[in-house]
């Protein structure tokens, strides 16, 4: 079942409206993790944000299941946003203030439901080897510690979609063989669709498929 389609998506930046996605056309099923690859400049991380909802098409539509993201009204948005989609970015942008945990729990005190969510914070950080180190802060953490806690952050309101953004950008190679076997994990277990961004051709590859990007457009034989 599709769970993510565009339909002639295109999406212009720049004073002088630069085209940067044309004509994108593709769908992503319940529980698939796809990555998005292509050179830099080729559009993916311009494309991934369209896809989750931080910025928007300049033409084209962008489906969750049968609804056109464009269509809803801006408290349905806002409920796709909280419940349904996690983002994780190249850099994890914890809150130096807080523990591991407390960031973790972040959307979910946002949310008003910050109590009744400690325990799968708790079993979260587990999951991706945090269990020690539930009450450090970010200064007392490593990167890949660091990425690791937000990758626990993005999920804690169980969402559907999980969007990275070069997870493993900043990392080390066996962090980012780390990240994706969480990734891997949290697909499998949680059944979680995931579209991942990534110029690492080995995560690429690990993969379920990737849509290969050029010129802001989609390369038929590597999709």
């Amino acid at each position: 079942m599709s769970a993510l389609k565009v339909v002639n998506l295109e999406k212009e930046l720049g004073v002088q409206k630069s085209l940067i996605l044309k004509k994108i056309n593709f769908e992503v099923n319940e529980g698939e993790f796809v990555s998005l690859t292509g050179k830099s400049g080729s559009g993916k991380s311009t494309l991934l944000y369209v896809l989750s909802t931080l910025d928007w098409p300049t033409r084209g539509q962008v489906f969750y299941g049968d609804h056109d993201v464009q269509s809803l009204s801006s408290k349905e948005l806002h409920s796709l946003r909280n419940e349904n989609i996690g983002f994780v970015f190249q850099f994890h942008y914890l809150l130096p203030e807080l523990t591991a945990l407390e960031n973790v729990l972040m959307p979910a005190r946002k949310a008003g439901i910050l109590e009744e969510k400690i325990p799968f914070a708790q079993n979260l950080l587990e999951l991706v080897g945090l269990g020690e180190r539930m009450d450090f802060l970010p200064r007392e953490l490593s990167g890949g510690q660091s990425q690791r806690v937000s990758i626990a952050r993005s999920l804690i309101m169980n969402p559907k979609f999980l969007f990275a953004d070069e997870p493993t950008g900043s990392l080390d190679s066996a962090n980012s063989k780390l990240i994706l076997d969480i990734f891997k994990e949290i697909n499998q277990d949680y059944q979680t669709t995931i579209i991942m961004v990534t110029h690492d051709a080995d995560l690429a590859q690990a993969t379920d498929r990737q849509i290969h990007l050029v010129d802001g457009t989609l390369d038929s034989m590597k999709f």
